[in-house]
């Protein structure tokens, strides 16, 4: 959330800059960048071939310092590279609790060797690793072609675990580092690693969320590296590499014919260099005549404060293989309860229970839908979580019954920190159980946030996510119901008399770790224990909803994440596009940004303009701080009341799409959001685009983000699709810019040709009213008159369709003049009186003289039909077809 209440809007700019680091600030960097480069030799005649793959050692030439290299590929088309001391003083860190199973690795076979080298292959030899003696570099070739080379720079870099020195020698900087007032001591000496892999071929990359920048990777020569280090960094700047709430190293390359991507599982502060050569990005526009023979390639190089190397090469080779690699190592997107994928009201803060209420009445008095409202810090007593203000919320139950009378849902905010207070149960309960992050003396850490002197819940620890889970039973979390539901804040974590607002490194773990190690895994714990907490209150059966402001790769089981403490502005705005694309590359799916901007308050067209952007996203909450004006979307006059109801009313109408994207992602590791040449991935001209973007497969979106825009260029991918006008049917060649003209009440959507799309019908008050209302589908015919789409449905928030295979998955296919309705694969159990009331066809050429359906079981019948020639449109309406029944409809 917030920036300190007292500090919110008078903290000097160039203060608020020097609170966080660049990398000039941070030794590990500066002694890596400086080198000097430290040579490695792969000990050939060390190698030997295990179940999991291969072991070498390497020997650092100047200091003799010996390392062990494992090489494990496996069945998933994955390299994993992973690099410890031969024999250190202690171990070291590595990521528990990410990866979610260990791949099934392959067993390597020996195809040559010399003494320079030795070349392994594996499975049926379409894949190989070539290790290099001297200068050590590991090279990973597809189809007999490099793709691949780690350390091709030799910038391999392990400094050793050292025994602590002596008293005199502490004051060294090797072992003592400062910034500002705060002093960092190493327990055991410098320990950073890095490495540099050559990726050939690619000159795009992308992924190192969270970053507020463009969806393609900048080259970083000319300035920072891609830092992170997750940090609460208030109204944050646009275009900066600098860290902000959440880390996932993930970086994703892409080429017409190939995506791979590179997985450094670290989690304590790093930095990635990104470099593109050639540097000359004119080779495209040279003439062919006089253009050179270059092959393009980008060098990356990461460099992490301590650990070990682990990284994970993914092969793809197309971005949906890439996708699942990923979720198989991390794991799939939690499949969220529909009533998440609604619209979300929330303010720092609702002033009391009446408050809530008049606010929940506003939407039902003007006719806008919506799912939950949320509460802030205020709504506690005296900010301590799991409590409430005894003045403001004496109810809370009554307020959270009247709530679910309607199918809504309250979520109430539940940050990491703790109020020392030794007169509160739930603090003595966390301190006597050894709960807390202990500082370098042994003592409990304090710091200062919400509650003023504040100590720090361990998640790290099992214990610890256990405890805090049991929090959220119903009998112990007083006023507490079944509907309420969890958003932690502030958990980068957020300290704010801590070095760069965070905790300072030399803090202590569970396990005796620092918190060097393992900071950028602090908000991930928390999210994993709260959502672990709400699935326990409900014996198992029910799904959470969680969200979260600091993340790690892994970060998507748990629930939904959001882009922090942006402005209402524009640029924050239009950089919430490619923020959002560049986590849903990362695996962090459900994700959205505060609409309307959490600071500053926005002028009614630009909050019309987000409304309209975060309704096409997948996360969808409006937010503000409470210095700001109120902004319910009814406040600002009838014209813009009217714009955000028909931004929201749309959103709810598209559920259906949604919800089947959503089991995409549980299932396939399938984003919603989708960069561009995620679905066209030869069409060069889409590889740099971020300011449109696909809804799956079916849809374009082109978001409106600059003021007072009456036209909009939209770029239609690849010539010879078909792209329809949602709002008006039309349809346009693909291959092509078009100039769209816009008012203030419509966005640029298109569907693609070929697909088949889901909506619901009629008046929404939230999406419990989804089961009660009627399908209407859409088929976009392509050039060779064909289309295709799914629906997928259970009762929206058990687990019932994972335990008791409890859903159901129709296939819609349109082809020769018959659109079919059948179960796609192995269908579930689940049934419902969900009916298709309207059939729509897109692109249909010729008026039908008859159209015939045909239900299992039933007689054939006539539908009414309405063909609008000029559009090429054709209409069947009142058909009262049950979407859990096969039948067929023919066009004759």
């Amino acid at each position: 959330m917030e920036e300190n209440q007292n500090v919110v809007s008078v903290v000097p700019e160039d203060e608020g800059k020097g609170k966080f680091k660049k990398s000039e600030h941070v030794a590990f960097y500066r002694r890596q960048i400086q080198g000097p480069n430290l040579q490695h030799r792969a000990l050939l005649d060390t190698m030997v071939l295990t179940e999991k793959g291969a072991r070498f050692e390497l020997l650092q030439t100047e200091t003799q310092t010996r390392l062990l290299l494992s090489l494990s590929p496996s069945k998933r088309d994955t390299v994993r590279i992973l690099i410890d001391e031969l024999r250190p003083i202690k171990a070291r860190y590595r990521v528990p609790d990410v990866v979610t199973e260990e791949p099934q690795c392959e067993q390597l076979r020996v195809d040559k060797q010399t003494k320079d080298s030795v070349t392994l292959s594996w499975s049926s030899g379409r894949h190989q690793v070539r290790v290099w003696h001297f200068p050590f570099r590991l090279e990973i070739l597809c189809e007999n072609e490099v793709v691949v080379t780690f350390n091709a720079e030799e910038k391999l870099w392990f400094e050793a675990l050292q025994d602590p020195p002596s008293e005199l020698q502490k004051d060294n900087s090797f072992w003592k580092e400062t910034f500002r007032q705060f002093v960092d001591i190493k327990a055991n000496g410098p320990s950073s690693i890095g490495a540099d892999l050559c990726l050939h071929g690619f000159r795009n990359v992308y992924g190192l969320p969270e970053h507020s920048d463009n969806l393609q990777l900048r080259d970083t020569r000319d300035g920072e590296p891609y830092r992170l280090y997750n940090l609460d960094v208030f109204a944050y700047d646009l275009h900066s590499r600098l860290g902000l709430y959440g880390s996932v190293p993930l970086l994703v390359a892409h080429k017409a014919d190939r995506t791979l991507g590179v997985f450094w599982l670290n989690a304590s502060e790093t930095f990635v260099n990104v470099q593109y050569s050639p540097t000359d990005q004119q080779d495209d526009q040279t003439p062919p005549v006089k253009r050179r023979k270059v092959h393009p390639q980008t060098d990356v190089r990461w460099m992490s404060e301590s650990g070990v190397i682990d990284c994970t090469v993914l092969l793809g080779p197309n971005p949906q293989q890439l996708f699942r690699q990923f979720a198989q190592l991390t794991g799939f997107q939690a499949l969220p309860p529909l009533f998440a994928l609604g619209y979300h009201q929330s303010r720092w803060n609702y002033d009391d229970e009446a408050d809530v209420e008049a606010v929940d009445a506003g939407f039902d008095r003007h006719d806008v839908p919506y799912d939950v409202i949320w509460l802030d810090i205020e709504h506690t007593d005296g900010k301590r979580y799991f409590t409430w203000d005894p003045v403001c919320f004496p109810e809370p139950s009554r307020l959270q019954r009247r709530l679910e009378e309607k199918k809504r849902k309250l979520v109430v905010i539940s940050d990491p920190h703790i109020k020392v207070d030794p007169d509160w149960s739930l603090y003595c309960e966390a301190r006597d159980g050894g709960h807390f992050v202990k500082d370098r003396e042994g003592q409990i850490y304090r710091g200062t946030c919400w509650p003023g002197d504040s100590s720090y819940l361990d998640f790290s620890s099992p214990e610890t996510r256990s405890w805090y889970s049991r929090c959220f039973s119903l009998d112990k979390y007083k006023g507490s119901t079944s509907s309420l539901f969890v958003w932690n804040d502030m958990n980068e974590p957020s300290v704010f008399n801590g070095p760069e607002q965070t905790m300072s490194k030399d803090a202590v773990h569970s396990g005796g770790w620092e918190h060097r190690d393992l900071h950028n895994l602090y908000g991930f714990y928390q999210h994993m224990a709260t959502a672990e907490g709400l699935i326990t209150r409900s014996g198992g059966s029910q799904r959470p909803f969680v969200l979260s402001r600091s993340f790690f790769a892994g970060s998507q089981r748990f629930g939904a994440i959001w882009t922090g403490d942006n402005v209402a502005s524009w640029e924050h705005l239009k950089i919430s596009v490619p923020m959002l694309l560049s986590l849903s590359l990362a695996g962090i799916a459900f994700c959205g940004a505060d609409v309307g901007g959490f600071f500053q308050d926005p002028e009614p067209e630009l909050l019309v303009r987000w409304y309209q952007a975060a309704a096409l996203q997948p996360f969808f909450r409006g937010h503000s701080a409470k210095m700001m004006k109120r902004r319910e979307p009814w406040l600002f006059g009838d014209q813009v009341t009217a714009a955000i109801r028909t931004a929201i009313q749309q959103r709810y109408c598209l559920l259906p799409y949604w919800y089947t994207l959503f089991h995409q992602a549980h299932t396939a590791g399938l984003p919603p959001l989708r960069p561009l040449w995620v679905e066209f991935p030869r069409e060069q001209n889409t590889f740099t685009v971020d300011h449109q973007y696909m809804i799956g497969g079916a849809l374009l979106v082109c978001p409106v983000t600059e003021p007072g825009v009456r036209e909009v260029q939209v770029l239609l991918p690849r010539s010879g699709e078909i792209w329809y006008y949602v709002h008006s049917a039309a349809a346009y060649r693909g291959g092509t810019t078009l100039s769209l003209p816009v008012t203030l009440n419509t966005v640029p959507v298109f569907q693609r040709g070929g697909s088949v799309i889901c909506r619901s019908v009629g008046r929404f008050s939230c999406t419990a009213d989804l089961q009660q209302l009627p399908i209407s589908i859409t088929v976009a015919l392509n050039s060779q008159g064909v289309a295709a789409g799914e629906l997928y449905l259970d009762d929206f928030h058990s687990f019932r369709y994972r335990d008791a295979r409890s859903f159901c998955l129709r296939r819609f296919d349109m082809l020769s003049g018959r659109l079919l309705c059948r179960a796609a694969g192995e269908g579930g159990t689940f049934d419902c009186d969900t009916v298709v009331q309207s059939v729509t066809v897109l692109g249909v050429k010729i008026k039908p003289s008859a159209v015939t359906v045909h239900v299992s079981g039933s007689e054939d019948s006539s539908a009414a039909f309405q063909f609008i020639e000029t559009g090429c449109m054709l209409t069947l309406s009142s058909l009262k077809l049950r979407v859990t029944t096969d039948w067929e409809i023919r066009i004759s």
